[in-house]
């Protein structure tokens, strides 16, 4: 007879010894999988290497969905199409720069040489003078002289944005292209998909109808939607008849108008700018678009390019950086920046998540005696983001810098400003994502008034802001401690 017990028991054991096998077996796929996943990229930095190992090795299955969403990259293909439009046109504006590099030369900017050099060997980014430049903080303002400037278009409008929202706003500029696409001019939009939370295909039906282009930043027509969080056009420019240029923080959105209740006032930092650095700003515009539309291609021409006039007394460079690039142009200039200031360094970002290498020299410089002011927003717009900024925001004020949060609505100006001399406005912000993983535009300006400018403006912030100390920090409960160090262990892939 059977010994049924024994039989059930020998049953479950088995059982018992085969999920541990599949366990086991599950274990080493997840480990070789993680291992062949993360290493086969050999540009990634080692530290987003090992940020990842953990995450596909402490969450099996599950770190592997995530890593679909925030860890993937551009195809090779995709990468090819954007450096291969890299050179276009930097012949013809070249000409010009020939012509200004006789002003680097002179004492007025002999200590801005370097950063001259910087940006012409890793970008090719033109050094211009003599540019207006009018610095816009205030949403209404800055929508109301663009839509102005748009209203007097005669030859093309070039719309490049990371966000444009189908609410009222985002209409109201949709209007507006529509009617300068029915009068002859010529009107081109790029925006991101997934800064724009989709496609808006009925937004700009009336766009498309009147003439207008209209592009999804390197996303194909049978795409439905964009799952990668990383590699995206967080640029915004725009570009009016090669003559004005709009570069900044703003996209177009109602929360940027202060409409967005849990937001309250959008406290942000834009650039109209007039003069030759325009051109850059185009020639950036031409190569975003060819590398994203599958139809007929931009070709350089003196419409687009024209002869602009001396209006001002700015020099700059428009520095552009991207994942399609080794040399992360715009990071090179921040660190190049905080590395030679000698009194003060003024930092505004709503994400302050810097690498090892830009938090050793702001300790360094805050150390040294270098005035360090950092503001950041007072509320995140992402609770885990936020958590890392406060994690650095603390090391920070250890160090001996000012951290202030920005209490009367949100903060999103990314701006840098060191010595009184040089600046920096654009859409990167002062964290790893901008830094490498996503496409940025900026204007690094060389110009003591306005620096001086933007600091009246960070002192007028500091009204509304509130200073953050060690006590502020060590009353901190120890969840939300624990939150800030376990956001910052992740800080290379958020």
């Amino acid at each position: 007879m059977y010994d049924y017990e024994l039989v059930g028991k020998w049953g479950l054991a088995m059982i018992e010894h085969w999920i541990n096998i599949a366990l086991i077996v599950l274990l080493i796929a997840n480990t070789l999988g993680a291992i062949v996943t993360v290493f086969r990229d050999r540009n990634r930095d080692i530290t987003t290497v090992w940020a990842w190992m953990l995450v596909l090795l402490l969450f099996p299955v599950f770190g592997f969905a995530f890593y679909f969403f925030f860890g993937r990259k551009l195809s090779n293909k995709r990468i090819f199409d954007i450096r291969t439009q890299r050179v276009m046109g930097i012949d013809r504006i070249a000409k010009k720069q020939k012509k200004q590099m006789a002003h680097i030369a002179t004492a007025d900017y002999q200590e801005e040489q370097a950063f001259v050099r910087l940006f012409l060997n890793n970008e090719q980014a033109i050094f211009t003078n003599e540019n207006h430049v009018s610095v816009i903080t205030d949403g209404k303002e800055k929508f109301a002289q663009l839509f102005a400037d748009i209203e007097q278009a005669k030859h093309h409008v070039n719309v490049e944005y990371y966000t444009i929202y189908d609410d009222e706003i985002g209409n109201q500029l949709v209007d507006l292209l529509t009617k300068k696409a029915a009068e002859g001019v010529r009107v081109r939009v790029i925006y991101d998909m997934w800064g724009s939370g989709g496609r808006h295909k009925k937004m700009f039906k009336r766009l498309r109808e009147a003439g207008g282009q209209i592009e999804t930043f390197l996303i194909h027509d049978w795409q439905p939607f964009s799952f990668r969080v990383n590699n995206h056009d967080h640029r915004k420019l725009v570009i009016i008849d090669g003559n004005i240029g709009y570069i900044g923080g703003f996209n177009v959105g109602d929360q940027y108008l202060g409409k967005k209740k849990k937001f309250g006032y959008w406290r942000d930092t834009h650039l109209r700018v007039e003069g030759d650095a325009v051109l850059a700003m185009q020639s950036r515009f031409f190569m975003d678009w060819n590398a994203t539309t599958t139809e007929e291609k931009l070709q350089f021409s003196d419409d687009y390019f024209p002869d602009n006039t001396q209006a001002g007394d700015v020099a700059m460079q428009i520095v552009s950086s991207g994942p399609e690039s080794d040399s992360k142009q715009i990071y090179q200039g921040y660190l190049h920046m905080l590395a030679i200031a000698r009194e003060s360094i003024t930092i505004q970002s709503p994400y302050f998540i810097p690498n090892q290498a830009i938090m050793d020299v702001l300790s360094v410089a805050a150390r040294s005696g270098v005035k360090v002011r950092i503001m950041i927003p007072s509320m995140p717009d992402h609770p885990f983001v936020y958590r890392a900024t406060e994690y650095y925001a603390r090391a920070m004020v250890r160090a001996g810098a000012e951290v202030y949060t920005y209490d009367k609505g949100f903060l999103h100006a990314k701006t840098l400003v060191i010595d009184d001399k040089i600046v920096s406005v654009g859409s990167a912000n002062m964290d790893i994502r901008s830094f490498a993983l996503n496409f940025e535009v900026n204007a690094f300006m060389y110009s003591r008034r306005l620096a001086a400018e933007m600091n009246r403006i960070f002192e007028k912030d500091l009204r509304v802001s509130t200073r953050l100390t060690r006590q502020y920090f060590d009353n901190q409960s120890g969840w939300r401690k624990f939150k800030q160090m376990f956001s910052r262990l992740l800080t290379p892939i958020l």
